[in-house]
Formats: structure tokens, C-alpha cells, sequence
């Protein structure tokens, strides 16, 4: 069975991949990933704060006036918040690199422009193939409109295109207005592809204990989101597109690829069930594929998208409006 997949001008022999976690940080995960047949290493992200952090630690050094930046640094979160700094992470796209022969995708969190974006540079000299630009912010300022912000972030992915020959994608979340709109300018500033979306440790509360918890796995029942967005925006941009966040099965596979992904990515089941789960899930694709006469993943790929399906109404508002008057109770 044919599964190959192109993803961001990336040549792979099928879809499957670890999305962003812990386990990259694991060299001896890294090798079971490897054995287990991911198509490509995707690693968490090098944030903003820890940029500039490092920045400002230094600027503080080196100027005589050593206490001007001591209150700023309490602004960003601790250095033992994270599991590497600036250049350990580029130690580390350099250690994965060098033993394995998969490709390996770095990644870059943050919500605004600035000298951090310059480190997408020394990522490609590192040795990544591709970067994930993920763009994460919360508005709090009455003051910002949507429109600011998409044009923060259309300015980023322009930033990152000029300074790095790499094909870069943005992970998004799904809280915008306007979502293809959004997503055409990001692809016109030179975005290679998007990952669709996002998954948010949301916080929780604790009534008894009174605390913030939070509950860190996700269940099938979120791909629903994707698949949704998936389908509608496989025949409005001109990208790849990825899916991360739901994906436990070889169903949940399917249902993405039907509707537009070129790429699965997988967290929340591999840090369950062990890196060995991508192979199972990958066998189990293969053995529905060949049960359900297909002859390649090409040919089921986009086929359930909003251009393709038998029903398009069913991604739009329409089908709403069915639901609730055909409900029986």
C-alpha cells in the first residue's frame, strides 16, 4: 500500500508523526520513534520568553547600570520552568540530527515580532528541515482588535520567510473571526503550511484543594474541530495542511486525511501508550486501506473535503440549523 504524503515540499512515506512533546527531548525516545516509523520528529517549541530572557540576562552583563533590567527578567517565567535553554535547543536539533536520518521539524513559540524571530536562522544552520512557527497569545488589552493581531502574525511568518530557506508552517488555534481570511494572508506572507490546531492546556479548578489544575491529554472527541476546518480550508489555501490534537486511531487517520490533512500529528496516544503506538496505528491504516479497496493514501486524501463531499452543507451553517429542528426528544 502506497501511504506516502508530501507535507511543506517534505517527501514522506506516509503521514504519521509525534507532534510537539516531551518525547523529543528523550534521545532514547527519539530512536523508538524512529523504530516505530515516524515520518519525522516534530519538537516542542523554543518560546519567546526564553529568548528573551537570555537576551536581556546578557544586556543586564554586560552594562554598567547591572540592576536596569532586574525587574523586567521577574516578567518571564523561570529558567528551570524550562527544559532547555536557547542554545541547548539548537544542541539538541543538532543531537537529534545526528542520530537520525528523519526529517526534524524545529519549533518556535511567541506572539510578537522582535529579534527572537532571528533564532529561525540559527535553527536551519542547526541542521531542522522544516520549522512550526506557533503562534500562541491571549488578548487581555481591551485596545487590541482581532486585526491587530492577525497583522502581528502575518508579520512573523513574513519575518521568518525572509531570514531561513526553510519551509515553515504556523500552528494555529481555531479563535479567529474570520479563519480563512486569516489563513489566506499567512500563506500570501509565505506560509508553506498550517497546522490546524493548536491544543490549549486549559485550566481547571480544583474546589476543594483551591487550585489550578490541569488535565494535559486529549481525547478523540476534539479531532472534531479540525476535521471541520480541515475540510474547508484543503480547497481555499494554497499549503499543506497538518492536523494535531484527537488523533488516537487509525479512524481518526482517516477521518483527517478525507478531509484535506497531508499530515497527522499525534501527542496525548503516544505519551499513553508508548512510542510503539504510531506503528500500530500505522498497520491498522494500511490493513483499512487495502479492506476498503484504496490503492494509495493520495486517493483518499481531500476526498471528504467541503469541495468533494456528497453534502457540503453539512460543514456549514445549514446543517445547524437541520440539527436542532430535526432533534427528537
Amino acid at each position: 500500500m502506497d501511504l506516502t504524503t508530501n507535507y511543506m515540499g517534505l517527501e514522506l512515506p506516509h503521514p504519521l508523526m509525534p507532534g510537539a512533546s516531551p518525547l523529543a527531548y528523550d534521545m532514547g525516545a527519539v530512536r523508538r520513534l524512529e523504530d516505530a516509523g515516524a515520518a519525522a520528529i516534530v519538537m516542542p517549541s523554543l518560546f519567546e520568553e526564553q529568548v528573551l530572557r537570555e537576551q536581556l540576562a546578557t544586556h543586564d552583563s554586560m552594562v554598567s547600570q547591572t540592576d536596569s533590567f532586574a525587574e523586567a527578567l521577574d516578567y518571564f517565567p523561570r529558567n528551570d520552568e524550562f527544559k532547555l535553554g536557547p542554545d541547548g535547543y539548537l544542541d539538541k536539533v543538532q543531537a537529534i540530527k545526528s542520530c537520525t536520518d528523519l526529517p526534524v521539524i524545529a519549533s518556535l513559540n511567541g506572539m510578537s515580532g522582535g529579534r527572537w524571530l532571528e533564532y529561525a536562522q540559527l535553527i536551519e544552520q542547526a541542521g531542522a528541515d522544516a520549522l512550526e512557527l506557533n503562534i500562541y497569545y491571549i488578548a487581555m488589552d481591551p485596545g487590541e482588535t482581532g486585526r491587530i493581531l492577525e497583522d502581528r502574525a502575518v508579520e512573523m511568518v513574513r519575518t521568518v520567510k525572509g531570514s531561513t530557506r526553510l519551509p515553515v508552517a504556523v500552528k494555529l488555534s481555531p479563535f479567529y473571526t474570520s479563519l480563512v481570511d486569516f489563513t489566506g494572508r499567512l500563506v500570501e506572507a509565505g506560509a508553506d503550511a498550517l497546522v490546524i490546531f493548536n491544543r490549549f492546556y486549559q485550566p481547571d479548578i480544583d474546589v476543594e484543594e483551591l487550585e489550578v489544575t490541569r488535565v494535559n491529554l486529549s481525547s478523540p472527541s476534539e479531532l472534531l474541530l479540525r476535521i471541520r476546518w480541515l475540510a474547508i480550508l484543503s480547497c481555499r489555501v494554497e499549503a499543506s495542511l497538518a492536523v494535531t490534537g484527537g488523533v488516537h486511531s487509525e479512524i481518526d487517520v482517516v477521518k483527517s486525511v478525507m478531509a484535506g490533512a497531508h499530515a497527522v500529528q499525534m501527542v496525548s496516544a503516544l505519551l499513553e501508550h508508548g512510542p510503539e503506538h504510531l506503528l500500530t496505528v500505522r498497520e491498522d491504516l494500511e490493513r483499512w486501506l487495502v479492506d476498503h479497496e484504496y490503492e494509495s493514501l493520495r486517493q483518499l486524501q481531500g476526498s471528504m473535503s467541503l469541495e468533494n463531499c456528497p453534502n457540503p452543507t453539512a460543514y456549514e451553517r445549514a446543517n445547524y440549523v437541520h440539527l436542532l429542528q430535526s432533534w427528537e426528544y
